[in-house]
């Protein structure tokens, strides 16, 4: 019995141990090359993203982060400083008036 409790602490502490190459992906509102690059820096502003590709056709982002230095609320925040809307922050008004006109994706239908 003792033997069944050390191995379920063990697959406990495995499942909370963070990953250092975390492969996560998220919704990101944007239009254009422009918001590409803009997403794509800004996540790399967070310690810990190790690749950010950013998909205009899906609106989406595919990151691989290091759990230990960031988490996926970091790199959504960042995106959303940057003027971008993502499945966990929206961008504030003043952040999204600051981007270019054809990078504001909630005035237009499609691009």
């Amino acid at each position: 019995m003792q033997g069944q409790e050390v191995k379920r602490e063990a697959v406990e502490t495995a499942e909370i141990k963070p990953n250092k190459n975390r492969k996560v992906e998220f919704a990101v509102d944007g239009n254009c090359d422009m918001c590409k690059k803009r997403i794509e820096k800004a996540a790399f502003s967070v310690k810990g993203v190790k690749s950010a590709d950013w998909h205009m056709d899906h609106k989406d982002i595919h990151l691989i982060i290091d759990e230990t230095k960031c988490s996926v609320l970091d790199v959504q925040k960042a995106i959303a400083r940057a003027g971008h809307d993502t499945e966990g922050v929206k961008a504030t008004d003043e952040e999204y008036a600051k981007i270019h006109g054809c990078c504001q994706y909630r005035t237009q239908e499609s691009h």
